[in-house]
């Protein structure tokens, strides 16, 4: 199974592609997107459309997986990475991919151990499980970290079927 991982931001939207092979992950690629902040609001959103329709077409992943949105103490920051997240979302959803959402404490749990741990040992252990990707950004890692947590999560979750601990839907 193939997955993107969408780390969503206005500045850098961060995705990366996995395959899933049973127990085995294997890296296909991972890049950012970074819409000119000089641009609108507008504008900067439907760069992340197109780059996002694009990846899609060129890597084609049978679903995608997108983390959640932590709470923000600047509502305005909150409802902006909102509309990059939504813009994001909706692209693969239109493209006819399951997008599964994943809580950013359970993707640390899920590829750290912890679900309290920094963005260096985040990029660390992906580089751990996934020795081909080179050197990544944070927002790429945090990508596939995400991709990693949908892998590990998404048997499961048709298996069984419904939300699973830890509000994954």
């Amino acid at each position: 199974m193939r997955i993107l991982g969408i780390d969503p931001g206005l500045v850098k939207t961060g995705w990366g592609i996995i395959e899933s092979e049973g127990h085995s992950l294997h890296f296909i690629s991972s890049g950012s997107i970074k819409p000119n902040k000089n641009n609108t609001l507008p504008d900067r959103v439907k760069v992340i459309d197109q780059e996002m329709q694009a990846i899609i077409e060129q890597f084609k992943p049978h679903t995608a997986a997108i983390e959640e949105t932590f709470m923000n103490n600047n509502p305005a920051s909150a409802l902006k990475l909102g509309v990059a997240r939504g813009v994001a979302m909706v692209v693969p959803a239109r493209m006819g991919l399951h997008v599964g959402e994943y809580p950013a404490n359970l993707v640390k749990k899920s590829v750290v151990g912890a679900g309290k741990c920094g963005k260096d040992q985040i990029g660390m252990m992906i580089r751990t499980l996934l020795p081909t990707c080179g050197e990544i950004s944070e927002d790429e890692a945090d990508a596939l970290a995400v991709a990693i947590t949908h892998a590990h999560h998404y048997t499961s979750r048709q298996k069984f079927g419904g939300i699973l601990a830890g509000g994954v839907r």
